[in-house]
């Protein structure tokens, strides 16, 4: 079984892809692939979420875009890898796998994102609408990278607080219709996520929807 794991930053594809790792999943992510190549380009302390996150700082910023493009650059990278790696398994099955993706995925070449859709079953994990201002408020305390493509615009009189706020929740509503659109199964966890983790909440509706689809295909 392959998996893809989608979603905006928080929603907890990092912590289901862990524990999905303990139970024999082979765990790709491609935050952790990205942020050891910006240590090593830029500098940084480490190459940990807080530290992309730091480094590529608010839209409002200047030089924001140019570090936008340059991550977006090494995410295409990555994937890239990743799904050479799932590929690559000549005359036996792949071993399961899980990508922790990132928030930006969905901005990627459409051919990058057919082949994820051909080598993995993608998962879309939605954050329900009474959460998505504890994802802003998440943003605003300990910065993540988030690619924004443009979708930041003050208004006349705006102070940049403000203006974050309300660019953030359209923006979470514009990803929310393009993460529908790539997933095959979008579903709903816990956020925060329960202690201990049940990987069935994830898996179920995975293997459900396998089954469908492999009703459908037979004559």
């Amino acid at each position: 079984m392959q998996i893809a794991l989608i979603g905006m930053s928080g929603t907890g594809k990092s912590y289901w892809s862990r524990h999905l790792g303990r139970i024999g999943f082979t765990c790709y992510s491609c935050d952790d692939h990205i942020g050891r190549r910006l240590a090593r380009e830029q500098g940084l302390a480490d190459g940990g979420i807080e530290a992309i996150g730091r480094w590529m700082g608010f839209p409002y910023e200047p030089g924001f875009a140019e570090r936008e493009a340059r991550y977006l650059e090494l995410e295409e990278r990555v994937l890239t890898r990743f799904l050479d790696e799932m590929e690559n398994s000549p005359g036996q099955p792949p071993p399961a796998g899980v990508i922790d993706t990132t928030g930006s995925v969905i901005y990627l070449d459409d051919g990058l994102l057919d082949r994820l859709r051909r080598a993995a079953v993608v998962v879309y994990l939605a954050a329900p609408p009474e959460k998505r201002q504890a994802l802003l408020e998440g943003y605003r305390k300990r910065p993540r990278p988030v690619i924004w493509r443009g979708r930041f615009r003050r208004d006349p009189y705006e102070d940049k607080p403000d203006a974050l706020a309300r660019c953030y929740m359209a923006l979470v509503d514009t990803r929310d219709r393009r993460y529908r659109r790539l997933a095959h199964v979008t579903i709903e966890l816990p956020v925060p996520a329960p202690a201990p983790a049940d990987p069935g909440l994830l898996l179920e509706p995975v293997r459900t929807y396998l089954k469908e689809t492999k009703r459908a295909a037979t004559p």
